[in-house]
């Protein structure tokens, strides 16, 4: 495994983001980032931003308290290869027609889905749909939202601070209707 430095950390978070739409996402377009702490654990081939953490790609912004990158070791054209990143604390992805809200967001960009879990809201326009873990296929464009979260401690949950929410959750939410003369 290779280990990067700071520079190799700015392209890395350059490589990759997290995004939310009901579209195609542009995965291409570069990345900026801020954070009020940054921590490079090169062995573990991960970074830690921290504090009032902002990721922007094109058109899409997500904050979060906390973030967690996750490389490969491998650097193809100069740039690590990130494989996963993870949000928490106050996690909010918007766009120019939406936003979604949650406790925690986890990016696999292997598989080019966004997960967000607990409490998650998403508002469009006068829509807004309420439950406990939402899904999006950055490929397809496709969201499903459902009532149900992670259950479980910590150990395995594949969320950061363990239980979300147990199951049996509702989805919940208000459509607008046009108005009509």
């Amino acid at each position: 495994m290779r280990s990067t430095s700071a520079p190799a950390f700015i392209a890395l978070c350059l490589a990759a983001a997290p995004a939310i739409a009901q579209q195609r996402h542009d995965s291409s377009a570069p990345i900026d980032f801020g954070a009020d702490h940054i921590e490079l654990q090169d062995k573990a081939n991960r970074a830690v931003l921290a504090g009032n953490v902002a990721v922007k790609q094109g058109d899409m912004t997500l904050n979060a308290a906390r973030m967690t990158v996750s490389y490969t070791g491998q650097v193809v054209g100069g740039s690590p290869q990130v494989s996963r990143l993870d949000a928490s604390g106050g996690v909010t992805v918007r766009r120019p027609d939406q936003t979604a809200r949650s406790q925690y967001a986890i990016y696999d960009l292997n598989r080019r889905v966004v997960t967000m879990l607990g409490a998650v809201t998403l508002t469009q326009g006068g829509n807004t749909v309420n439950g406990g873990r939402l899904t999006m296929n950055m490929d397809t464009g496709r969201a499903v939202i459902d009532g149900s979260s992670v259950a479980g401690g910590s150990k395995g949950s594949g969320v950061p601070g363990g239980v979300v929410q147990g199951g049996g959750g509702r989805v919940t939410g208000t459509f607008s209707v046009p108005k009509r003369n």
